[in-house]
């Protein structure tokens, strides 16, 4: 159990409805943890002896739900492919599951609008072979969305890119790149539709893939090495042969006395620095603290905080069954 600013989630709404009725909360249950609720915690933990840092773990739930067991992840149990996937969705979305299934933001970065749990996009052509499935085997579904302007979306389809972007782009607030209505709704949605979210996990499989086999390239082995090699493949694409370089020689560095553990989280951190240094200069530090926040398996990430084992079930342990 692990909720802190940002979250979404049930559990959220939950926290929401015991506040109140302790008097100490006046908002609504609308399953987000914002700054009111986090007020709200710091001063139950304040009343309760418990550090007042406005985090849900453990102790603060179980103080506020005395008769209850901390709620459990309901991420527990899944696939290590699904639980990357989730981490990676929730740090390029800042919604937590199954929210970041719908993250939607436009023309920022060029690509025209970016979509689902991985952000595939239309610049890279990323996004259309989803949206294409979508048609193709759960037409009714889009109908049912879409209605009258599902064909403005089949006809986005069947033209070329620079056609594909330029339709994001009418969208959209060519300034603040924001999706204008209906669009940003109907977009939404269809991110929210168990269908859809279906397709968004099989395409992600090939992610999970190339991240084993980045895995296996450079001798780390541990569900938290499989977590950052994912996201690398989502953020970044992939390891130059110069950022390679550069690790391997840090690796080299290594004492060779060192803990298999340690040794781990000491390649891990070496992959997140030369990553973050490889990438576009005014996304460094962000590249940075995202990857790192996976390295040492924990982290503060747009502010919030990340505890990788506790939110996601990843662990610094060997990566089976993947």
């Amino acid at each position: 159990m692990l909720l802190h600013l940002g979250s979404t989630s049930p559990d959220v709404g939950h926290l929401e409805v015991r506040l109140r009725e302790l008097g100490i909360y006046t908002g609504g249950a609308d399953n987000l943890f914002g700054g009111g609720v986090e007020s709200a915690i710091k001063a139950f933990q304040k009343s309760h002896g418990l550090a007042p840092d406005g985090v849900v773990g453990d102790k603060t739930w179980s103080a506020l739900f005395p008769a209850a067991a901390p709620a459990a992840s309901p991420l527990a149990g899944t696939p290590l492919a699904q639980r990357c996937l989730a981490l990676t969705g929730t740090f390029e979305t800042s919604m937590a599951a199954p929210d970041c299934y719908a993250g939607l933001s436009g023309d920022f970065d060029g690509q025209g609008l970016s979509f689902g749990v991985a952000q595939w996009n239309l610049g890279q052509g990323s996004l259309q072979p989803l949206l294409a499935e979508m048609l193709s085997q759960h037409e009714d579904v889009m109908n049912g969305l879409f209605h009258d302007r599902l064909n403005d979306v089949r006809s986005m389809l069947a033209s070329p890119v620079a056609a594909q972007l330029d339709w994001a782009r009418r969208i959209q607030d060519r300034l603040r790149h924001n999706i204008f209505e209906p669009w940003k709704g109907l977009f939404k949605a269809l991110g929210r539709t168990p269908e859809f979210q279906a397709i968004q996990v099989e395409h992600a499989a090939a992610i999970h893939t190339a991240a084993l086999q980045l895995c296996a390239r450079f001798g780390i082995s541990t569900e938290r090495a499989v977590a950052l090699m994912f996201d690398i493949r989502v953020q970044n694409y992939s390891i130059s042969a110069a950022t390679e370089a550069k690790i391997r020689t840090d690796f080299a560095a290594i004492p060779p006395a060192t803990e298999p553990p340690d040794l781990e989280v000491a390649r891990l951190r070496s992959i997140a620095n030369r990553r973050a240094e490889a990438a576009n200069p005014q996304f460094v530090e962000d590249v940075r603290v995202r990857k790192l926040a996976i390295a040492n398996g924990t982290g503060t990430v747009h502010g919030v905080v990340y505890d990788l084992e506790r939110q996601f079930g990843i662990r610094l342990v060997a990566a089976t069954g993947t």
